[in-house]
């Protein structure tokens, strides 16, 4: 009898442990790992990303319940300095590896970083085109006011490397410190073009053009991705990087124009 109720004793609390295992690993705010994702996200994504990963945040706050993505868009190597210099951040998203890599270098990355989207070039022109622009070469005609990122961030290297492939050559009335302020420079009718990325003139169609140009093959970027070493919220800084590798975060930026990498 004693050893009958005994098993009984034990089999009630192996039910319960069952279930309360079962309800944690269904909850919404849980990762794989068993750690909790509620609370806040703080996110540090390159500027092109600013659409894509505003819709990207709405939709994991729906899938985790009690969180809350805190977004900081600006150029990459903005970012990945202020984060050597130790701000608190959970995620960092560049357009570029090189800056990445400078995060990486530091020790400051929780793991490898990964490649999840990639991102080519365009010229960017007021919508009508009424200066005729047709491919790198007319951005060097006489009286033709151009904007260009600066080349200490991933778009102004980009649009170098292109630049030197097409051999053309020329000087920009301005240099802005990411991909949102040379495209900022069109549409406030400032400059004549400037050459982006082909997700941002896509956001941008209500005031400009795209104009593709084949030496853009040339100068394509690849956008790593990685949790941080310090992340004060790291079970979400995981979770939220698995979610933009996930199907539905791929659908939401190849939906914005970038490329499976």
């Amino acid at each position: 009898m004693r050893a009958a109720g005994r098993s009984r004793t034990v089999a009630v609390v192996a039910a319960v442990i069952t279930a309360l295992v079962a309800l944690a690993g269904c909850g919404a705010g849980t990762t794989a790992g068993g750690g909790s994702t509620d609370g806040t996200v703080t996110v540090f994504a390159a500027a092109s990303l600013t659409e894509s990963f505003t819709r990207i945040g709405r939709d994991f706050e729906a899938a985790h319940p009690g969180t809350t993505v805190v977004l900081n868009f600006a150029g990459s190597a903005a970012l990945a300095a202020q984060i050597n210099q130790g701000a608190p951040a959970d995620v960092f998203a560049s357009a570029a590896t090189r800056n990445m890599t400078t995060v990486a270098e530091a020790g400051n990355a929780d793991g490898d970083p990964v490649v999840f989207v990639r991102n080519q070039l365009v010229v960017a022109v007021p919508r009508g085109n009424p200066q005729g622009v047709a491919g790198l070469a007319d951005l060097a005609r006489p009286g033709v006011k151009v904007a260009l990122c600066a080349e200490q961030v991933p778009c102004g290297v980009a649009a170098r490397t292109a630049l030197d492939a097409a051999s053309v050559a020329l000087t920009p009335v301005t240099l802005e410190q990411d991909v949102r302020g040379a495209l900022s420079k069109v549409r406030l009718g400032e400059v004549d073009a400037a050459i982006v990325y082909r997700t941002d003139a896509l956001a941008a169609t209500a005031d400009v053009t795209a104009v593709e140009f084949p030496e853009s093959a040339r100068a394509v970027n690849d956008y790593p991705i990685v949790a941080l070493r310090d992340a004060p919220n790291p079970d979400g800084a995981r979770a939220f990087v698995a979610y933009v590798r996930s199907e539905r975060g791929r659908a939401v930026l190849t939906g914005a124009g970038f490329q499976a990498p």
